[in-house]
């Protein structure tokens, strides 16, 4: 009969192991895609997806609640993920240049002073902000797309200030100091589609070099250059198979 006991405790605790599995903490660095109006982890942080009611809705777009987006669908429908930060700011570019119209001061090097100085937003220096997480979710390079940030050099180490205003320092550098800061997590770096090609190439080389996971985005649906609840989801359904595809 004790026999039985444990056999029966053994099954019920092998069929069951799913209820006692923590959720895993995701963290996002992201930029307009990934923002939502009183979501995000930082309140003076730029964002692009409003409320209805907001005076600043893009009424373009048609995700008007948060549960559109694609983290928080990612999020909420499977729950063996939960939000640990996110760390999302729009018009943010993974390098120090930016747009060349705004009112940011300009960049302090020459050849580059007709862009604006993003460093403050840049994806770059918002790599210690994301909590503890065991997923880091990386959204970016849209912006330096189409701001045509400079692309720079391949440079893997003893990275200068001035190198960090050029994409390919400073996405390299992004991925090593998130690996350095969160040395247990799992990055994954989520590449927009329609992108130039010099970002995507670059993207490609660099998640290469550090052994970081690269998915592209592939048929989103964009209303005002963004995802649309359509676009999202799709977006959602993309990050979750990847995600799921390494579990494997």
């Amino acid at each position: 009969m004790r026999i039985l006991k444990v056999i029966t405790l053994i099954l019920f605790f092998t069929l069951h192991s799913s209820l006692f599995t923590q959720a895993q903490k995701v963290s996002v660095l992201g930029d307009s895609y990934s923002t939502f109006d009183g979501c995000m982890s930082n309140d003076t942080n730029a964002i692009w997806y409003f409320k209805p009611e907001s005076p600043y809705r893009n009424k373009n777009n048609d995700v008007t609640k948060v549960e559109e987006t694609w983290w928080r669908q990612l999020i909420g429908s499977n729950k063996s993920y939960s939000l640990e930060v996110n760390n999302s700011y729009s018009g943010a570019t993974i390098c120090y240049s930016g747009y060349k119209k705004g009112n940011e001061p300009r960049v302090p090097i020459a050849g580059l002073q007709d862009y604006r100085d993003y460093s403050n937003r840049s994806f770059v220096n918002r790599t210690n902000t994301l909590g503890n997480p065991d997923i880091i979710l990386i959204c970016g390079g849209t912006n330096d797309s189409w701001a045509g940030s400079p692309i720079g050099d391949y440079v893997y180490g003893n990275w200068t200030t001035e190198q960090l205003y050029y994409f390919r320092p400073a996405m390299a550098k992004m991925l090593y100091d998130l690996k350095g800061n969160y040395p247990t997590a799992r990055l994954l770096f989520i590449l927009n589609s329609e992108l130039r090609e010099s970002i995507n190439e670059s993207v490609h080389t660099i998640c290469k070099h550090y052994d970081v996971e690269c998915l592209d985005l592939k048929d989103i649906e964009k209303q005002a250059g963004h995802p649309s609840v359509k676009g999202m989801t799709a977006f959602a359904q993309q990050v979750s198979k990847a995600l799921e595809k390494k579990k494997k």
